[in-house]
């Protein structure tokens, strides 16, 4: 039984079309994408918690040793994208470059990673709705607004949220680029505005202690707050598509980061000088603060801008959850009994439905600290895979041609992995016994079911 099998170069390439895809994507694209994709559920809800539960104003330095970090990853992806031009992400590349049983692993670590994420930005999405509504002085039951641990029955906005994406996907609904061009620009005005009368109510002596739980307690954050930057190694997957993927790429990818990274600081600074930070323990840190000032109707804009941009990320995940099933399912991975089409709507609807019901399952019952950890412990397990993937395929395949290269990568990629190896040291305990739980239930699904349906298990054994 041969668990470390691996995918050849021209095997990969077979999935993908003939077709060649447009460049048309400049370093300004590549940016605005990644305000896109990463502005959400870090700005808009974690920053909060993160702060009362974590780092205090710390916090702000949390964000930056996870932006460092997360500037090493994605130039890894960025190559990595270019090299193999394939749907799977994370998955592919681990499945080329250490074999199956490690690529499983990282698609596994995917489904928690997309299903837990989606259930932390539902939540988020809960807290601004019911804001808004006390705003406008209609007050909903706390038992269907709550999770059990926190005195209620079911977070039940939330199950709402992601039922409703649910359907809009099996629906076959897609976002147009102009509109996801609006809503980022509504996100970002949002945060400004947000600023603007959030500042002139900072008070300096709340920076006080800067670090009230040390050093330990700034790391800790990075490793909450790395789900802040979820999303941003899609950006690697437009690598086919930019005009210089050499220059345009690294470009893009850092100035999104720095530029997410300031905003992100800047709204921590805003909220813990306005409020104490033991204060902020909330999912709609925004709008709590400026109702805190009494800036009520300041409050309800926010609120809706902050709806607005988390809707786009719980649509994002609960589709992005559902491409990599379906890379696991192509290979023999997972039944492709689950993919049926839709024979009107022409989506994968039995999955799509089961991810739907699931995740509501999670975000109606499940804090949301504990989600974003564990979907933090998800994506590091598959950046970590990565980093040493791209070292491995360089040496595999010196010679194929990609349209990126990470510059330096034998510097890169090794700081990358130190990095996330540290971040997800610092994980909760309860955090890595889930996902060690995870990770061992999907290592059991794949001796059971994947490795005696693998594709390539089958082409092996008919040669």
């Amino acid at each position: 039984m041969n668990l470390l099998r691996r995918k050849s170069f021209d095997d990969l390439l077979a999935h993908t079309q003939e077709k060649k895809l447009t460049k048309a994507l400049g370093a300004f694209d590549i940016t605005l994408m990644g305000l896109g994709i990463i502005i959400g559920t870090g700005i808009f809800v974690l920053t909060g918690i993160g702060a009362a539960k974590y780092a205090g104003p710390g916090l702000m330095l949390s964000f930056v040793f996870a932006a460092i970090t997360c500037a090493f990853v994605c130039l890894a992806y960025s190559e990595l994208a270019s090299f193999l031009p394939v749907s799977g992400s994370s998955y592919t590349y681990a499945y080329a470059s250490l074999g199956e049983i490690f690529g499983w692993w990282v698609g596994w670590s995917l489904i928690l990673e997309y299903s837990v994420g989606a259930s932390a930005v539902a939540g988020g999405w809960s807290a601004y709705f019911v804001g808004i509504l006390h705003s406008c002085g209609i007050d909903l039951p706390k038992a269907l607004t709550s999770v059990p641990a926190d005195g209620g029955i079911i977070n039940l906005p939330a199950v709402l949220i992601v039922l409703l994406a649910t359907a809009l996907l099996v629906v076959g609904v897609r976002e147009s680029a102009k509109v996801n061009r609006i809503l980022v620009f509504v996100k970002i005005g949002t945060i400004f505005l947000f600023l603007f009368l959030a500042a002139p109510h900072i008070e300096p002596a709340n920076w006080q202690p800067f670090l009230p739980f040390g050093m330990q307690g700034v790391f800790a954050g990075t490793a909450v707050l790395f789900f802040a930057y979820l999303g941003f190694d899609a950006l690697s997957t437009a690598a086919e598509e930019t005009k210089n993927p050499k220059r345009d790429m690294p470009i893009g990818i850092i100035l999104a980061l720095a530029i997410c990274t300031i905003l992100y600081i800047a709204v921590c600074a805003a909220m813990t000088g306005v409020v104490p930070y033991p204060m902020l323990d909330t999912a709609a840190p925004a709008s709590y603060v400026l109702e805190y000032i009494g800036l009520h109707l300041g409050s309800a804009i926010v609120g809706t801008g902050a709806i607005c941009g988390l809707s786009t990320v719980v649509l994002g995940m609960l589709f992005a959850q559902s491409r990599a099933l379906y890379s696991m399912s192509r290979d023999g991975l997972m039944p492709m009994s689950l993919y049926k089409v839709h024979p009107k709507f022409h989506t994968p609807y039995i999955i799509q439905i089961i991810i739907g019901v699931v995740v509501a399952c999670i975000t109606g019952f499940t804090p949301i600290h504990i989600v974003a950890e564990t979907c933090s412990a998800g994506t590091i397990f598959a950046f970590l895979c990565s980093c040493v993937g791209i070292l491995i395929l360089r040496r595999v395949y010196p010679d194929k041609p990609r349209g990126f290269r990470c510059p330096a990568v034998h510097i890169i990629a090794p700081l990358g992995f130190i990095c996330c190896a540290f971040i997800f040291s610092e994980l909760s305990p309860h955090t890595l016994i889930l996902f060690g739980g995870w990770s061992v239930l999907g290592l059991l699904i794949y001796l059971v079911y994947g490795n005696r349906h693998s594709v390539l298990q089958k082409q092996e054994a008919g040669k």
